[in-house]
């Protein structure tokens, strides 16, 4: 039996929600299903090829153009083709826009999972065409696809009221988290080789994109006049203006650290002050999930994904409003007592697992039992 997955743009090591998810949940299912082969199919240029293999699953290394609005259509085109040559039974797409490919999977005779990450049509950098075509992929995402797994509940809500003749392929299994392991190295040692002290410093976790909100997150910073330091820590697309205009704001009181390792972010998460998250968009936010797991008090934007968290209302501020962001921050950031304990009902990546396994072996089984179901849209 066997699953290909596509729709991310590789692991291990590539930043981004998407491929954190996978990196920490495809292991895992590997690891209770071992008659059940897992192949990620990765763009070439996000990833070594020369690596075929991580932690039980298979690596391939496939084309994608150097292009934003083509890259993640054409990779999962390629994907899809190369599941479908090497003999898989299902497909596992990750994201809307990639699922504009699922007629394609089902019409080759494979099963179509798909993991909705969020409602990516909402962020800043699409152009009117680019959003379309996201809002397509999800309806034929939510039409063609054998099961549609959503990661937070109002999007799974969301859905179900959108596309009520799909309502019942819909389930909610939110992102997990698992606490970095603590670095090998003593925690002075590496927030010193970074320019930071224990305590003294406000922590963001993020890609540098438009949707983030980073750049009214350091205006609000200056502003506020906090006398701790703003420390960033994410990576951009090379050759990115965004990325390159907020690196160019670095200085001794915003630190741009670029990726870090896991390692590292287990440092700053459990000695920073307070970790802020301003975005416009997210799906389930693992950053601040991981901030959470790590006691970290954490200072969320008022989008929804961000609410679905369910933190006591002094844990959010109104999205984009530098103002109230900046007052916050003036005031030290603080947040509830009761919202720092790790009191959530969120769980951990192996118990994703077990949750998402179900799902892999109900599609593997209608791929190879009914392969006639699949030739109905």
């Amino acid at each position: 039996m066997k699953v290909c997955v596509t729709g991310l743009r590789g692991i291990p090591g590539v930043i981004g929600g998407v491929e954190t998810h996978c990196e920490e949940l495809l292991p895992r299912i590997a690891q209770i299903n071992p008659d059940i082969e897992i192949e990620v199919c990765c763009r070439a240029r996000y990833v070594d090829p020369e690596l075929v293999s991580f932690r039980r699953l298979k690596l391939m290394a496939l084309y994608a153009p150097r292009t934003n609005a083509s890259e993640a259509l054409v990779s999962t085109l390629m994907g899809v083709i190369h599941a479908w040559r090497e003999g898989a039974d299902a497909v596992h797409i990750h994201a809307v826009g990639p699922a504009l490919l699922a007629p394609i999977a089902r019409l080759l005779g494979m099963s179509v999972l798909l993991t909705h990450h969020g409602a990516d049509y909402n962020r800043g950098k699409w152009g009117l065409f680019a959003r379309s075509m996201l809002r397509l992929g999800e309806w034929v995402g939510m039409h063609f696809a054998d099961r549609v797994i959503c990661v937070s509940p109002s999007l799974a809500a969301t859905m179900r009221d959108r596309y009520p003749g799909a309502a019942g392929k819909v389930v909610f299994i939110p992102n997990g988290v698992n606490p970095p392991e603590p670095s090998s190295a003593p925690a002075e040692e590496v927030l010193g080789s970074l320019g930071c002290a224990p305590g003294n410093f406000v922590l963001c976790v993020a890609r540098l994109v438009p949707e983030k909100g980073l750049d009214y997150l350091i205006d609000a910073f200056r502003m506020s006049g906090d006398n701790r330091i703003l420390v960033i820590a994410g990576a951009g697309r090379k050759g990115d203006r965004h990325a390159e205009q907020l690196m160019a704001r670095a200085d001794d009181k915003v630190r741009m650290l670029g990726m870090q390792p896991r390692s590292v972010l287990g440092v700053l998460y459990r000695h920073a002050s307070l970790f802020v998250l301003p975005s416009f968009h997210e799906g389930l936010p693992i950053a601040a999930l991981e901030a959470l797991a790590c006691e970290c008090p954490v200072l969320l934007s008022d989008i929804q994904p961000n609410l679905d968290i369910g933190l006591p209302e002094d844990c959010y501020f109104p999205v984009g409003d530098v103002d109230a962001l900046s007052a916050r921050l003036a005031a030290g950031g603080e947040v509830p007592d009761e919202a720092a304990p790790f009191h959530l009902s969120l769980i951990d990546w192996d118990e994703v697992a077990i949750r998402t396994t179900p799902y892999y072996r109900e599609l593997v089984k209608r791929a190879k039992l009914a392969p006639e179901l699949h030739n109905a849209g």
